[in-house]
């Protein structure tokens, strides 16, 4: 948020960069009083009399031209112009101009008394121009500071965090870069008739790139004004048309289409990182790699984390040259994006030590060290279940590592859990751990089904008992009765725990199904 700016203490002119000094009181004259000659400066509290170029009151709120400082006052004046009452607090110009602020100008956008002031950054530098612009309010009532850079070396300067609009005049002349000696600085001259008038804009947009902008322009050069909100320009007005209506709406236009681009690109950038990170994690869940197995394969895998699409639970599925199926899934504690990244580098390193031709209690013990290696922090564990499949597909060795036992549906018998006893310890909790590996009969026809306690720590509607082990097996005969199979069977077991649980699950699940139907074809 933008800090606001105390208020400044009058600031001689030559101390602020500008052409000349301002003159001081004459110790004859009452303090409530200011005379000023043809340079002008503002007054102190109470009235003045000026002679020159002068406008002072209620309207614009300027008075004098030339050097000048900060002041308040009512005052009267004479000499080109308009003249009037009432009271104004302004900044005299660099120049000839004053920018100030008078009671009853209409606030600037929404905002809040707390809100801190506006601030305007001009940057013009034609003496003869007699820039003036019109007096305003903030949206909190507070006259709006004003800052005005003769130069760009000097706008750069003045250009702060606190700065909300820079109202630049395109007539600004950009110093030249010094040619080097050649044939460069030969065609020069012929270069210099083709001079870039939007120079100037565009080193303010690389300078305040998260500023908005207005261009000023000549009262007949509309066109120019056009082409540099074209080159990034939020606005542009033209010099003789300057008021306290459409300064106002410029400003305010200006600043909240700023915003809104700046909100509108961190939106698309938010967008694409969010596209690009889907991809990622899409690209992290694994591919079966079962070709020429006749095993069909099908998986439902859902984060519990909100918009995730990658969770602490992992599964693969892979087929070895001499025909075995290897199947694992595991669990890390957790559901961040830590677990998450954990659970791909064991998937990954599983894959690889199976191809290597590991299994069992020495692949389990290379993967605790991977993980003992790999997590962030010594509590965190995994849980893991493995099922190797022989290429006949009538056997299999299945190791458990703190995880729940597979459920098997065979031809012609009741869905159940695959019987193991004295399991191993999940990895990560001990370091000389044994994982014992089981050898199980599946039979001819089978349907093997792989899980995380996602699936079973489901709650049954409002009370505090859960699914559990012997529910879900009681929901996937029921499922399997009613003739679902396959993919099908997946969604409606997954779906069946989230409407018993009454919503959405908190934990991540990942259910996989291997089916072998002798005769049949497989599915990868």
């Amino acid at each position: 948020m933008p800090v606001p700016i105390p208020r400044q203490r009058e600031i001689p002119a030559a101390e602020g960069g500008q052409a000349h000094a301002a003159p001081r009181h004459d110790p004859g004259v009452p303090a409530h009083h200011t005379t000023t000659d043809g340079s002008g400066v503002s007054g102190a509290s109470g009235a003045g009399a000026g002679a020159g170029a002068g406008l002072s009151g209620s309207g614009a709120g300027r008075l004098g031209s030339g050097a000048g400082r900060l002041g308040s006052g009512a005052g009267a004046g004479s000499g080109a112009g308009r003249s009037g009452s009432g009271t104004s607090t302004g900044l005299s110009g660099t120049r000839t101009g004053h920018f100030g602020a008078t009671t009853g100008t209409r606030p600037l956008g929404p905002g809040t008394g707390s809100s801190p002031a506006l601030s305007l950054l001009v940057i013009e530098d034609d003496p003869s121009g007699a820039l003036s612009v019109p007096a305003l309010l903030d949206p909190a009532g507070k006259p709006i500071r004003i800052r005005t850079a003769r130069n760009l070396t000097e706008a750069e300067r003045l250009l702060t965090d606190d700065v909300h609009c820079i109202l630049l005049d395109l007539a600004l002349t950009v110093p030249a870069t010094p040619a080097a000696p050649g044939p460069a600085a030969l065609a020069a001259p012929e270069a210099d008739a083709d001079v870039d008038e939007l120079a100037a804009l565009k080193h303010v947009l690389r300078l305040a790139p998260r500023h908005a902008v207005l261009a000023l322009t000549a009262n007949d050069d509309s066109e120019l004004g056009a082409e540099a909100v074209r080159v990034g320009a939020q606005d542009y007005l033209l010099r003789d048309e300057l008021d306290e209506r459409l300064l106002s709406r410029a400003i305010r236009y200006a600043v909240e289409r700023k915003r809104a681009d700046v909100a509108q690109r961190q939106l698309t950038e938010s967008r694409l990182r969010a596209q690009e990170n889907a991809r990622l994690e899409r690209g992290l869940l694994p591919t079966p790699l079962l070709d020429g197995s006749p095993l069909r394969f099908a998986a439902r895998y859902r984060p519990g984390r909100s918009r995730a699409l990658l969770g602490g639970d992992f599964y693969d599925t892979v087929r070895t040259p001499d025909g075995s199926v290897h199947v694992m899934i595991g669990d890390v504690c957790g559901h961040g994006p830590d677990e998450a990244a954990l659970g791909v580098e064991l998937r990954i390193a599983w894959r690889a030590l199976t191809f290597a031709g590991l299994c069992g209690d020495e692949l389990l013990s290379t993967l605790q060290k991977v993980l003992e290696h790999e997590r962030a922090d010594d509590e965190i564990f995994a849980t893991l279940c493995t099922v190797d499949i022989a290429p006949d597909g009538r056997r299999a060795g299945l190791c458990l590592a703190g995880h729940p036992s597979p459920l098997i549906a065979r031809e012609g018998r009741l869905a159940e859990l695959l019987p193991y006893e004295d399991g191993g310890p999940a990895l990560g909790l001990l370091p000389r751990a044994r994982w014992p590996r089981r050898q199980v009969e599946l039979g001819g026809k089978w349907s093997l089904m792989l899980y995380t306690d996602g699936l079973i720590e489901g709650r049954i509607g409002q009370g505090k008992e859960r699914l559990g082990q012997e529910g879900m097996v009681e929901m996937v005969r029921r499922q399997i009765a009613s003739g679902l199979q396959g993919d099908e069977l997946l969604e409606a077991a997954v779906n069946e725990v989230r409407d018993l649980n009454g919503g959405d699950l908190t934990d991540d699940v990942a259910v996989l199904l291997l089916d072998r139907t002798p005769g049949g074809r497989g599915q990868t």
